[in-house]
């Protein structure tokens, strides 16, 4: 369609098509009418898709062609070794701003949360049972000693930390006894 139009002479005609291609790409994507500015992005992607060589008069500019062209910047990354791989970068991250703080009531409270989160990717990654002086080691040795476990704070347990398994439901018929009971329920006599 869109080549179609690029053939047509007359400048009104040619914008009046456009506007009729920019509703059905609208009406085959509905769900982009959710995002605000969703009549620019359709006008955006003609210009893109007449490789910007359409003369129409549009609501919206045209796109910069070097803007499309153009590599994004590159994410920096912290580079370096994490030491607990099981623990991650961002448990590191945590530790270090909870070290920051003030002792108090604040800090008491973040390092709770910061152990049991341990505790929930020591789990995750080792599918073992954990011993939880392991876990406050691991945090301490992290914190460089900044961090420490209130008396009387305890760590959750494991069935608390992970989400419970969901059991399959059996599909089709039932064998064996759970189909022995159903005809005993109906009344029924298999024999």
């Amino acid at each position: 369609m869109v080549d179609h139009i690029k053939t047509i002479e007359d400048r009104e005609e040619r914008s009046r098509a456009a506007r009729t291609i920019i509703q059905i790409m609208g009406n085959i994507n509905p769900q982009i009418r959710d995002v605000g500015d969703f009549r620019h992005k359709l006008w955006d992607h003609l210009a893109i898709i007449a490789d910007f060589d359409l003369d129409i008069d549009s609501p919206y500019p045209a796109p910069e062609i070097s803007k499309l062209k153009e590599k994004p910047k590159q994410v920096p990354y912290k580079q370096g070794d994490i030491r607990y791989l099981h623990y991650g970068r961002i448990i590191e991250l945590m530790i270090d701003a909870a070290s920051e703080i003030e002792d108090g009531d604040e800090k008491v409270y973040l390092t709770n949360l910061i152990v049991n989160q341990m505790k929930k990717s020591y789990i995750t990654w080792n599918r073992g049972q954990v011993n939880d002086e392991v876990i406050i080691g691991d945090m301490k040795l992290l914190s460089g000693g900044k961090l420490k476990m209130t008396e009387g704070v305890k760590i959750l347990e494991v069935k608390d930390l992970l989400p419970p398994v969901k059991k399959k439901q059996q599909q089709g018929k039932p064998h064996g006894k759970q189909q022995n009971r159903q005809y005993k329920k109906k009344g029924h006599s298999r024999h």
